[in-house]
């Protein structure tokens, strides 16, 4: 029995114009009419409709999935545009919800879209993906990621898991019921700020387009029964080698969430389990952030010295004049470069690196070193609106 067919044993007919428009589908053995019934009676949540949620959500939408539940709260941001194929530039500025809706729609008209604009949390997750068959994991945070996983297991969901970095992305089926679960592969989270996000490390633009239509091939063979799914597997993708790699995964007999005897029987407080503050809650930084106006008044004054920690490529882009130059990374074994009887403004794009920066140098004796907030971005926006943003 597949996942449509457990939730929906009377499958609904196609009509006419979807005979037409599904007849490339109607006529593989491995679908057929019967296929693509399931597939219109097959509900499916995206959990991001960003760099992943576009190419999945527009392959499901065109391959006429029925129900499509979107979960986001983010608005389109111009640097989106070079990956997230569901946004135009007359999108920029717009609720990604409502531009993801209206060129789903497009897409395909025979859907149903259920929108859900909000911040996917424990107070909501597991009535928020009750109603689906099958989770999407789009997210691009720790976080959400054993949030989504956790939530599948306890409502025994299956959980189309996809990640993406650079020029690398992963794909996988966790399905506590059948197989292996995130946290069966990652039981912990990696330290904070350990892996950079898209916004500090780059992304590939056509990678997500990859990685999502794998992700969506993945729901479709669970939807209509078809080959074998990626349970117990783990795809690893490089762009620049044009290679994949399968890892075997094994389900943990001591993992806390989906054993025999789990030890975690409810969602728990993922930000906390991750390291991080909640997202309602005001991380104590105000005794090592500076804003921009009042850094520009001690580097104008010479009272401070500005040190930048971002990448080669992104001071490529663009820097800020009279600044020293060390990547976060060379920063512990270069500290002794630093005068440690100066005061120091650290920035980096937005703030999470050069805070890492101002931490480790205070930790290291460079108590007068504080983070310029908001990065080099609030700095355009605050003081000099020449300095290009990116």
């Amino acid at each position: 029995m597949t996942v449509a067919e457990a939730v929906v044993p009377a499958l609904p007919e196609l009509e006419p114009a979807e005979i037409r428009r599904y007849s490339r589908h109607l006529i593989l053995p491995e679908i057929g009419k019967s296929g693509q019934e399931k597939l219109k009676a097959a509900k499916v949540l995206l959990v991001g409709t960003g760099g992943l949620g576009s190419p999945t959500g527009m392959y499901l939408a065109a391959a006429g999935v029925g129900t499509l539940g979107l979960v986001d709260f983010d608005v389109v941001d111009e640097s989106n545009l070079h990956r997230q194929l569901l946004f135009g530039q007359d999108d920029v500025g717009r609720p990604k919800l409502d531009a993801a809706g209206d060129r789903l729609a497009q897409i395909n008209p025979h859907i149903e879209l259920q929108k859900h604009q909000t911040l996917l949390d424990s107070s909501n997750a597991l009535e928020i993906l009750e109603d689906y068959d099958i989770v999407v994991d789009g997210t691009d945070n720790f976080p959400t990621r054993y949030l989504v996983n956790d939530a599948c297991v306890l409502l025994g969901k299956p959980n189309v898991y996809g990640s993406i970095f650079r020029f690398e992305g992963q794909v996988s089926v966790f399905w506590g019921k059948k197989g292996p679960c995130y946290r069966c592969l990652f039981a912990e989270p990696p330290p904070p700020g350990l892996v950079p996000s898209c916004a500090e490390g780059g992304v590939l633009g056509v990678l997500p387009g990859i990685i999502g239509s794998l992700q969506a091939n993945e729901v479709i063979k669970l939807i209509v029964g078809a080959g074998d799914p990626m349970i117990g597997r783990l795809l690893l993708f490089d762009a620049l080698r044009m290679s994949f790699r399968e890892l075997k995964l094994r389900k943990n007999p001591d993992c806390p969430i989906c054993s025999e005897n789990p030890t975690q029987t409810e969602l728990i407080d993922y930000q906390q389990f991750c390291g991080l503050p909640a997202p309602d809650h005001v991380d104590d930084t105000s005794a090592i952030d500076v804003s921009p106006v009042d850094a520009n008044v001690w580097l104008s004054t010479g009272e401070a010295r500005l040190l930048d920690v971002r990448s080669a490529e992104e001071r490529e882009i663009c820097v800020i004049d009279g600044a020293s130059w060390i990547p976060i990374g060379d920063l512990e074994t270069r500290l002794s470069e630093l005068d440690p009887n100066a005061k120091w403004v650290v920035h980096c794009h937005h703030g999470p690196r050069s805070t890492r920066a101002v931490r480790l140098m205070r930790e290291h004796g460079i108590e007068r070193s504080f983070n310029l907030a908001g990065g080099i971005d609030s700095w355009s926006l605050e003081v000099d609106p020449e300095v290009q943003r990116y």
